[in-house]
């Protein structure tokens, strides 16, 4: 016999889930790893969607309080993310292009990315005091997060937002293909990676075609972040294009990098406009029917 009721995920045990895997990965001793950075900083920004979801049927100042506090954190960690990927990156391209570092090897930004030694070492005064109030903010925000009342959530409520969140990135989806600048590109992932932490609690209604969907949406956010990074570790070369002082081996890396962001974009839109083609309705990239609690 079949249900005449499905269940949403329930939206409290998971958002304090997340606040309490986070703060178990900072108290981990000395300083946090990248690995242990980049898990806190993908925690927040569920935490954060997850708020934005449930926002409006919460109270407006314990929503702006909590939403600030975690915000606060995936800021306070962004320096040490981005080091450590600029690095990363140029590192990459150097194995994939030895012959064009070996003519930058004198390069004196390249140089220094390259060889700056890991952000988080644990002789920084500053990097301890930013863990020490991220430690805090979590334990703030997890215990009022624990006394915040989610009992009459309603489901209804939940969808609508969902829609809002989905017709969001099929604006800013429409204005990336008209004018594909890495802003519009940016501001694209970032909504994209709202829908695909929110439609996790909606799984019920249609486990595998919404886990399926999950699954590319994190395919295509991942590679616009890769685009991301490729884009800023361009600007923190400080490389302009009028420059004539440029010597011929730079010009061709920064080509070299932008028709490697051309590929990741030719592996973006197909999926993304299957997903969030104009006129297509949140029902359908979900494939429900019914909502019933």
């Amino acid at each position: 016999m079949e249900l005449d009721y499905i269940k949403l995920k329930e939206i409290k045990p998971v958002l304090s889930g997340y606040i309490r895997e986070s703060q178990i990965l900072m108290k981990s001793p000395g300083v946090p790893s990248e690995k242990a950075v980049h898990d806190v900083r993908v925690l927040m920004k569920k935490s954060r969607a997850t708020l934005k979801l449930v926002g409006p049927q919460l109270e407006r100042e314990a929503f702006d309080r909590d939403f600030i506090a975690l915000r606060e954190v995936g800021r306070l960690m962004r320096e040490w993310r981005e080091s450590s990927v600029y690095r990363k990156t140029l590192k990459e391209l150097r194995k994939e292009h030895p012959e064009i570092f070996s003519i930058l090897n004198e390069h004196e930004k390249i140089t220094e990315l390259l060889k700056k030694p890991d952000p988080l070492q644990p002789s920084s005064d500053e990097i301890v005091s930013n863990v020490e109030k991220i430690s805090d903010i979590l334990n703030r925000a997890g215990y009022r997060i624990r006394f915040e009342s989610m009992t009459r959530i309603d489901p209804r409520l939940l969808i609508r937002e969902l829609e809002l969140t989905y017709a969001s990135v099929i604006d800013i989806y429409i204005t990336c293909r008209s004018n594909p600048k890495p802003r519009n590109l940016h501001e694209f992932r970032k909504k994209a990676k709202d829908f695909l932490y929110q439609i996790y609690f909606f799984r019920p209604l249609n486990p595998d075609v919404v886990k399926d969907l999950e699954k590319k949406l994190d395919g295509m956010t991942q590679n616009l972040g890769r685009f991301n990074d490729l884009d800023q570790l361009v600007r923190i070369l400080g490389y302009k294009y009028s420059d004539r002082t440029n010597i011929p081996a730079m010009d061709e890396l920064i080509i070299l990098i932008r028709q490697k962001q051309d590929r990741i974009l030719e592996r973006v839109w197909p999926s993304a406009y299957k997903i969030f083609c104009p006129g297509q309705k949140l029902v359908n990239a979900l494939g429900f029917r019914l909502l019933i609690i």
